[in-house]
């Protein structure tokens, strides 16, 4: 399946499905053609686990370039000794880079490619749920001690090829962060969506083919935003719902010790409590859907472990704080988000009742 993505700076194209690996890259061959280096920029657990099929359907000569893993990936020092790699390759501003793992692998190597020299070409070849959010739409960067994410470029890819094969090695956890991002996807589009995966199976159990159907999907609201907004100037906020929140919970944390989509998914439930005080959700809504959440295993453990003066230094940090106003993607109702100024008193508010809700289905 084939995705198209078209933003003012660059249009690219999604490629999805299983064992697509050397059709989707044979199929870019001008673009191989014309680089002088190939480098793959991965991480140790990717590698390891998926080395094999790579490189036996990777149809071009590379040079592998293998980082730490998890958010560590993501570090200062870590983006210093990738440019270093790559000066001593001599590689140029024809060498492409090919971009082979979960999110954190995408987003720096994204950030390398575009600042190496001012820019060179990259391909995202993802290897996680989570990746069909982050390796879509040209969102790249790095992490500060001070907050996640704070160092980057708005930088599209060449291409996006999906190869569902690489999900078969992911851990529970792994399928359990990636989905949440999927389920976001669902809250600010569709309604219909949102009950069926509600209804649905665990969603560290979905048949195969659903999965790929349910990414698809993911991956097509995404693009149709992004095309709309490509800097995140307007609509483009929209796919931050959860996230506000979660990141203060995740940077809290200690990076990787909360899983993204853990985080986010803590960020929706917070984010439904607002909802329901500037838009139309309906507080059952809102029980149902943490219900559903703690079913399939999502750690709110991690909410009672701070306290919300200690979460406050981090939202205020959100990128999408204007003047010290804080700004939270909300849902009119599900399927229609929009952006709503929230002082930070009403925060406390909210995550008191958060603490109060997680007591109570807990009982």
């Amino acid at each position: 399946m084939e995705i198209p993505v078209r933003t003012p700076s660059h249009s690219y194209t999604v490629t999805i499905g299983k064992g697509i690996l050397r059709e989707a890259l044979t199929a870019q061959h001008d673009l191989f053609s014309k680089a002088d280096k190939i480098i793959v920029l991965t991480d140790e657990n990717v590698w390891t686990a998926q080395q094999s099929y790579f490189e036996a359907n990777f149809p071009y000569t590379f040079e592998a370039h293998v980082m730490p893993a998890g958010e560590t990936c993501k570090s200062f020092e870590n983006y210093n000794d990738v440019q270093t790699y790559l000066l001593k390759q001599k590689c140029t501003r024809k060498s492409l880079i090919i971009a082979f793992g979960g999110g954190a692998v995408g987003d720096l190597a994204g950030f390398v490619a575009a600042t190496y020299m001012r820019g060179i070409p990259f391909i995202q070849v993802p290897t996680t749920i989570l990746a069909h959010d982050s390796a879509v739409g040209g969102k790249t960067a790095i992490n500060h001690e001070l907050g996640k994410n704070m160092i980057g470029a708005f930088y599209q890819p060449e291409a996006v090829v999906f190869d569902t094969t690489f999900l078969h090695s992911l851990s529970e956890k792994e399928v359990r962060s990636g989905m949440a991002e999927v389920i976001k996807h669902a809250l600010i589009s569709d309604a219909l969506w949102v009950e069926e995966l509600l209804e649905g199976d665990h969603v560290t159990e979905l048949p195969e083919e659903l999965l790929a159907n349910y990414l698809a999907h993911g991956i097509q609201v995404k693009a149709t935003i992004v095309e709309q907004d490509e800097t995140e100037q307007s609509v483009r906020k929209y796919l931050n719902l959860g996230h506000t929140y979660g990141h203060a919970i995740e940077a809290a944390a200690g990076y990787g010790r909360v899983a993204h989509g853990e985080a986010v998914m803590m960020g929706l439930i917070f984010t439904l409590l607002l909802s329901e005080k500037f838009g139309k959700v309906n507080h059952q809504f809102t029980k149902r859907f943490l219900h559903f959440a703690m079913e399939n295993g999502y750690p709110f453990e991690a909410v009672q472990e701070f306290t919300f003066e200690q979460l406050t230094e981090y939202l205020l940090k959100d990128k999408k704080a204007d003047y010290g106003q804080l700004q939270f993607v909300l849902l009119e109702t599900i399927g229609q988000p929009f952006v709503q100024k929230v002082e930070l008193e009403q925060c406390r508010e909210i995550d008191r009742q958060l603490r109060a809700l997680l007591a109570e289905v807990q009982q």
